[in-house]
């Protein structure tokens, strides 16, 4: 047996209900309905650190690993 539907209010600014709209019209489909795929897209999203978003850049470019315990980098620093 399927969960009820439970109804929820909530406030949009004119734009997102202007976009909500028109998205309605051209997919043929409810406000409902499309709200709903939304969430559900958003909640089963994963979500992924900033440090795993940049994780295949890193060792991606040229130059000394370290450039603050490399003196040569350091010279005339805080002059």
């Amino acid at each position: 047996m399927a969960d009820p539907m439970r109804t929820v209010s909530f406030k949009l600014p004119s734009h997102l209900n202007d976009a909500l709209n028109v998205l309605a019209r051209r997919r043929k489909s409810s406000r409902s309905a499309l709200v709903r795929e939304a969430l559900e897209l958003f909640t089963h999203a994963k979500r992924r650190s900033v440090t795993a978003m940049v994780d295949t850049l890193i060792g991606g470019v040229d130059g000394p690993r370290d450039l603050s315990s490399n003196p040569k980098h350091l010279t005339g620093y805080g002059k």
